[in-house]
């Protein structure tokens, strides 16, 4: 049974990461450019003084990208190939499949994640309880991404749809909330129209574990449950609404 099913899951990984990343490197140039480049842009206009707050933002970036990016994979699968209605007849469950999706979005983005992460170890060199916390919050952040895109990917009747969702979702969520830089830069009302993001919050996390920001016991412990509580209701929410076999 456990050889099935991690047959299942690297079934996903090859189906969704290593074939594309052999085949067209440029996918993987993709991935890895897109959160760099927003890094420079700000630790360019700063001298430097938002690095960190940059390079946070960065794998806040990547991670969340790289669960949305699950929407348009899988409805390219499913609507061009039909590779959902064949893992529906077979043995395979919804939760295998979505695992071995999932896992492969990561494997997809390892360069940028290698990259964000050494850049880290430079520029904040992170205590281990850093490292908790950004562990914890890009989990979360990973996990919530990554039920949203395969929510809106059971729902998608053409993969064109998908790419332009995807899109939408990345720039709504991970580029203009405060994520590469704190939330006291952003002026009056749109410091307020932020915290509409959950991005915001694990953003807020870590910038006040690198120094960046400073925020009251009380203001952390909201944040913490706010990003929890998302992840939990939009995982519940794509539990029940994404449409597995009524295709």
């Amino acid at each position: 049974m456990k050889r099935s099913r991690f047959s299942q899951i690297l079934a996903g990984i090859l189906v969704n990461a290593i074939y594309e990343m052999k085949n067209y490197p440029i996918v993987t140039i993709s991935a890895v450019v897109s959160p760099l480049s927003l890094l420079a842009v700000v630790g360019f206009v700063s001298n430097g003084n938002l690095l960190g707050t940059a390079i946070a933002g960065g794998l806040i970036m990547i991670f969340f990208s790289s669960g949305i990016a699950l929407q348009s994979d899988l409805s390219h699968l499913k609507n061009d190939f039909k590779l959902q209605d064949m893992i529906v007849s077979s043995p395979a469950s919804a939760k295998m499949y979505l695992a071995g999706m999932s896992i492969a979005e990561i494997v997809y983005s390892i360069p940028g994640i290698v990259i964000l992460l050494a850049l880290a170890v430079i520029y904040i060199q992170p205590s281990l309880l850093q490292i908790a916390i950004f562990g914890a919050v890009l989990f979360l952040m990973f996990t919530l991404s990554i039920a949203i895109g395969f929510m809106l990917a059971t729902f998608s009747s053409d993969v064109v749809q998908s790419y332009a969702f995807s899109r939408l979702l990345s720039l709504l969520f991970a580029t203009l909330p405060p994520v590469y830089y704190p939330i006291t830069l952003v002026p009056y009302p749109f410091n307020y129209l932020a915290y509409l993001s959950p991005t915001t919050y694990a953003a807020e996390i870590m910038h006040w574990s690198i120094g960046a920001l400073e925020l009251s016991t009380t203001h952390l412990f909201i944040d913490w449950i706010v990003l929890i509580g998302a992840c939990l209701i939009i995982m519940f929410i794509a539990v029940k609404k994404s449409r597995w076999r009524d295709i």
